[in-house]
């Protein structure tokens, strides 16, 4: 029987070569929290201060909007939001509640190019939506309208949608679809004007039918205000042949404390 010896001390030294070599990282760009931005011990936590202002959204939630009851309503029981209003995709998840320290990370993600954070709010998006994950085929972000995306730069769906892919083994169609419409910033904006707002404002380009054809597409935001933006991508995901449609984002805005001044979805 060989020695095991060798190989545990060549893992060892590696193990010992990798500390070392993330040691002047970590003096030059020390790891701070995903909310204030104090100093944490790794990447990508948050504080004990900002923990307990994270609010994570878990069942029991309704089946079709993800929107969580205060207590367990009976299997099958939806929301009076899907009853009322059914959206064109199939379910809709988010991990956490838009309020807090969820609302500081959606926005240094979004307006002060904290791309670093985006692998780290796409963990707790994994836990979120493991069942859309376990059934899709394929990833696709919310785009942004080619003179938005110019002046920022990058799109905070995509960064978002990038991790998840990679994180849940699926893959990634950053082109699948289009914004062929520059819209309106949502923010300030009610419930109708939203709709109105990206009303015909996505299209899938014909050399993209192939990607999403007959496939489940999982549709990834950062947050989920009124459903606006993310239902007109829907329909024009289907328009384009997609077999289903589910929605899984890192913050819902929940029914109730929606405001037209809302940091959401452009």
């Amino acid at each position: 029987m060989a020695d095991p010896m060798p190989e545990i001390k060549h893992i060892a030294i590696r193990s010992i070569a990798r500390k070392a070599l993330d040691w002047p990282a970590r003096i030059l760009f020390p790891p701070v929290c995903a909310g204030c931005r104090r100093h944490v011990s790794q990447p990508g936590v948050l504080c004990g201060a900002c923990w307990p202002k994270l609010r994570l959204l878990e069942r029991p939630w309704c089946p079709v909007m993800g929107t969580p009851f205060t207590h367990h309503m009976g299997d099958g029981f939806l929301s009076a939001e899907a009853i009322a209003d059914p959206p064109p995709f199939e379910r809709a998840r988010a991990a956490v509640a838009y309020s807090g320290v969820a609302r500081q990370m959606v926005q240094g993600l979004k307006y002060q190019d904290r791309t670093d954070l985006a692998p780290w709010m796409a963990r707790w998006m994994l836990r979120a939506g493991a069942e859309l994950i376990a059934e899709a085929d394929v990833v696709v972000p919310v785009p942004l309208h080619w003179r938005r995306f110019f002046r920022r730069q990058f799109n905070q769906s995509a960064e978002l949608a990038r991790a998840v892919s990679q994180l849940g083994g699926l893959p990634f169609a950053p082109s699948a679809i289009r914004r062929v419409k520059l819209t309106r910033q949502q923010v300030g904006l009610e419930r109708h004007e939203r709709e109105e707002n990206v009303r015909a404002a996505f299209r899938v380009p014909g050399e993209a039918e192939i990607e999403i054809a007959g496939r489940r597409v999982l549709l990834i935001d950062d947050v989920y205000t009124t459903g606006a933006t993310v239902r007109a991508v829907t329909k024009a995901l289907k328009k384009g042949g997609a077999g289903a449609v589910d929605v899984l984002t890192f913050a819902r805005v929940l029914p109730g404390d929606f405001r037209a001044d809302e940091s959401a979805t452009i």
